[in-house]
């Protein structure tokens, strides 16, 4: 049975917590194979709306062992506060299983993710500020700490008073801050072991498992394709591998193993934080597509920039994931626009470019190419196939399938679990 990866297209927030709930019934695994809490997602089910941050997604449906891989960065509180929301809300969480070697957020990294943002001033990133970045980097620098260094207490503090020696320095010297306390630190890590460790496991061996026994696995990622540390906007980036490559070295499945690869994007384009974006609308336009789609971060409640879709974006995606698969979401957001614009080149000093351009100061400077496509006024949250949706919002749907270079199986027609046109099946 396949090992699918299900990615955001865009800069995030596109809403893959929904496309996996689609096929949640059909999926024995969901595995988050990258970042932490810095991403959220959204999914609502009868009403209800769950936000999750550090969670995947499958960990809604009764029937799917949802797993943290060992490619995610853990804030234990955090994690322990999501579970227990969830539970006080009646969800199960007893299935949940942790990779060994995913590592852990100390305190001393949330602390410098602010104050480093701080310190760069007008060169900010735009970071959630909970660590991400100074914990990755930690772990390729080799001083980081992982789930399984919880239980060997010594090897612990050893390590804690390792990472310290150097971040004491920074956050003293240069910070002009507090310098932290090994035993604190180590301390307040401590305190969650005896909870976590009857979740923690083998998950690579795990997952392998599950594929040879002809389980559904589906590896979710945290951000999107443009924040990818490697293939991203950057510096304007995660921390972390957000692509479909980033899937295998996050979980441990190989990519030999992988069969496919669904790409989730918005029918618009938004993004959070600092960086670039051409098809940016700004005052009364901007406002109005915000509101229209609810576009606050689910985690940070930041207001989201909006603009147009960006099919350069949409065939850069489907190009660098080797996307099979496109899930179109919150079309119903586009209905009363009329014409509905999408940039489907850049002009950068004069000079078309029908793909992503090669260098920073290109895209930084990149102005967006429209054509200009009929609207719709229906309301479109109740169609649930193809013929259900006006003409207009299927040439719509026909033209971003072919400027994006991928099929699109699934549209998002409203924020309920069964307002969605299914197209073909995602898992086959």
């Amino acid at each position: 049975m396949p090992a699918i990866v299900l990615v955001g297209a865009q800069w995030g927030d596109e809403g893959k917590g929904k496309a996996t709930d689609l096929i949640g019934g059909q999926v024995d695994y969901v595995v988050k194979f990258n970042g932490g809490n810095n991403a959220g997602h959204t999914v609502v089910i009868d009403g209800e709306t769950y936000a999750l941050h550090l969670l995947p997604s499958g960990i809604l449906t009764p029937s799917v062992t949802p797993v943290i891989g060992n490619g995610v960065v853990i804030d234990l509180g955090v994690l322990f506060e999501e579970l227990d929301g969830l539970e006080a809300r009646g969800v199960d969480t007893s299935k949940l299983v942790v990779s060994a070697n995913a590592h852990l957020i100390p305190s001393y990294n949330r602390t410098l993710d602010k104050v480093t943002e701080r310190f760069l001033g007008k060169r900010r990133i735009g970071t959630t500020g909970r660590g991400i970045g100074p914990t990755y980097a930690d772990k390729m620098s080799r001083v980081g700490l992982r789930v399984q260094d919880l239980f060997d207490e010594k090897i612990l503090r050893q390590k804690v008073e390792g990472a310290l020696e150097q971040k004491n320095q920074l956050l003293v010297k240069v910070y002009n801050r507090r310098a932290a306390d090994v035993d604190e630190v180590a301390d307040e890590l401590l305190a969650y072991a005896d909870r976590l460790r009857p979740m923690v496991t083998d998950t690579a061996l795990l997952l392998d498992q599950a594929l040879t026994d002809g389980k559904v696995v589906i590896m979710e990622a945290g951000q999107a394709t443009l924040l990818d540390v490697d293939h991203g906007t950057y510096p304007f980036v995660t921390s972390s591998n957000a692509t479909a490559g980033g899937a295998s070295t996050g979980s441990g499945i190989p990519p030999t193993r992988i069969d496919g690869v669904i790409a989730v994007l918005k029918a618009y384009t938004t993004r959070v934080g600092e960086g670039p974006f051409p098809t940016e609308l700004f005052g009364d336009d901007g406002d109005r597509l915000r509101k229209a789609g609810g576009e606050f971060g689910t985690t940070t409640g930041r207001p989201r920039r909006c603009g147009w879709l960006d099919t350069v974006i949409g065939r850069y995606s489907t190009r660098i994931n080797g996307t099979t698969d496109l899930v179109v979401t919150k079309l119903d957001v586009l209905t009363g626009y009329d014409p509905v614009p999408v940039c489907v080149a850049y002009d950068i000093d004069g000079v078309r470019h029908d793909e992503m351009p090669m260098t920073q100061t290109e895209f930084h400077h990149a102005v967006p190419i429209f054509e200009y496509f009929e609207g719709w006024d229906d309301d479109i949250t109740g169609a649930r196939t193809l013929d259900d949706l006006p003409p207009a919002a299927r040439r719509y749907l026909e033209a971003v399938e072919d400027m994006c270079k991928a099929p699109v199986s699934a549209v998002g027609v409203g924020p309920g679990r069964e307002q969605i046109v299914a197209i073909r099946d995602l898992v086959r």
